[in-house]
């Protein structure tokens, strides 16, 4: 039924359920990792569910650190791997939906049954060989099926992350979603906005970095969720765009074909990017020669670092997004950039994904991959100790040369650099007579 893992992850897993039975206690691995096994692959996490209690379980083994012990869980340490073991429990009452109320130990069958859905809802005995399904998962498994255990909106009410992560398990097991458990998750698409910022951060963190993130934009959509954790990018719907460019439709339709031709498991700031790339079109249509988008780059950066910020990322993740939002149209004038432009762009550390994303974006329109070609070729044909050389002279230079500090420096120093990186400049004393002729000429 279940091919047994040879790494030491799995034996480890396989340990500590072992050490616990032979205390007398029952364990199993549960939840995801049973799925996963289910269908040959190997986990990530093995999670064991037990009918130890928490100081039960931290007698037994010695590195353990408690991560909710009002929730019977703790965090078991062994050969370099952490494992979370929970005791069965029931849960009542989820008045901030997220947390139960009041939990209570219980047995195998009722911890089941408080699972969000039956493919999460199964339990293996690795000692034994046996699997534990009272909930159908492994028949769900079988038919793509993603099914909420018991009533689906009493299950999503009790946690809303559930709302967002059908969707995740739907898009990466090419799930179709059970009838009744559908109409949940439209009837409750609101409860969206309540989940934390940071909760479903890093939900959309594993989405978008997933098997096929396009297709998970798509289902969110469809559920009525997409535009509520992204209101900005409901304008986006019936925002036309010239054919000659974008045959391909309307904003939005371009923004989710633009996330798919990035392929399976994009980079998560180059997937953002791309969510967000064309996010100031809408805006910028409503100015004047609306056709060609005026300034939608510029207005695209703002609304994303506002976006990124009520999602609380990351200062540097958020800079990173707003900049490549803020370039992706830039290869559109290659043909027209200096040799230092072009240098200054391939010095960028995020280059490669701006570069990435014109890809897609490109073939999300008309395909044509010609300045995307000819931007790469440029850098192939630069020696890459020419692209960022370190620079010629600095300020002390220019104050051994007794001028004094101030704002001519930054104006000196960056034709200076300039001149450099186009290849004007052969050495030192070319930049320092080059220097002495800019600082002269401005005074």
């Amino acid at each position: 039924m279940i091919k047994k893992p040879t790494s030491d992850h799995y034996r480890s897993a396989e340990r500590i359920v072992r050490r616990l039975q032979d205390a007398g206690h029952e364990a199993l691995l549960a939840g995801g990792c049973v799925r996963d096994l289910l269908l040959g692959a190997e986990p990530k996490d093995y999670d064991v569910a037990t009918s130890a209690d928490a100081a039960q379980v931290e007698a037994l083994f010695p590195q353990t650190k408690p991560v909710g012990a009002e929730f019977g869980v703790v965090l078991v340490m062994l050969n370099g791997h952490s494992f979370e073991v929970t005791s069965f429990r029931t849960e009542q009452g989820y008045t901030d939906g997220r947390h139960p109320d009041a939990v209570a130990s219980a047995g195998v069958l009722d911890d089941a049954h408080r699972r969000d859905f039956t493919i999460n809802g199964m339990y293996w005995d690795p000692v034994s060989d046996k699997l534990l399904d009272v909930v159908g998962g492994q028949l769900d498994l079988q038919a793509r099926i993603l099914r909420a255990i018991g009533d689906p909106e009493q299950r999503l009410r009790e946690d809303h992350l559930r709302i967002v992560r059908a969707v995740r398990f739907a898009a990466r097991l090419a799930l179709s979603i059970e009838p009744e458990t559908r109409r949940a998750l439209e009837a409750l698409a609101d409860l969206v906005q309540r989940i934390t910022p940071e909760r479903l951060q890093q939900e959309l963190r594993i989405i978008l970095t997933d098997r096929d993130p396009a297709l998970a934009l798509r289902m969110m959509d469809d559920l009525g969720m997409l535009t509520r954790i992204f209101p900005e990018l409901a304008d986006a719907k019936g925002c036309e765009q010239p054919e000659n460019y974008h045959p391909e439709g309307d904003v939005f339709v371009h923004t989710i074909l633009t996330v798919e031709k990035l392929g399976p498991h994009p980079d998560f700031v180059l997937a953002m990017a791309a969510l967000l790339h064309d996010v100031g079109k809408p805006e910028a249509s409503r100015l004047t020669m609306p056709e060609h988008f005026p300034e939608h780059e510029r207005i695209g950066c703002d609304t994303a670092l506002d976006i990124c910020r009520r999602l609380r990322m990351p200062r540097d993740e958020t800079e990173r997004i707003c900049w490549l939002v803020s370039r992706h149209m830039y290869f559109r004038d290659a043909h027209k950039m200096k040799d230092s432009t072009m240098k200054r762009l391939f010095a960028e550390r995020d280059f490669d994904l701006c570069a990435e994303l014109h890809r897609a974006d490109a073939l999300a329109s008309w395909g044509n991959l010609e300045a995307y070609d000819y931007v790469l070729e440029r850098k192939r044909s630069m020696p890459p100790e020419t692209i960022d050389p370190r620079p010629l002279i600095n300020g002390r230079d220019l104050i051994a040369m007794g001028y004094e500090p101030g704002p001519a420096f930054r104006r000196i120093l960056d034709a200076v650099r300039e001149m450099q990186l186009q290849g004007e400049l052969t050495g030192r004393d070319d930049a320092l007579a080059a220097a002495r002729r800019l600082a002269d000429e401005g005074q």
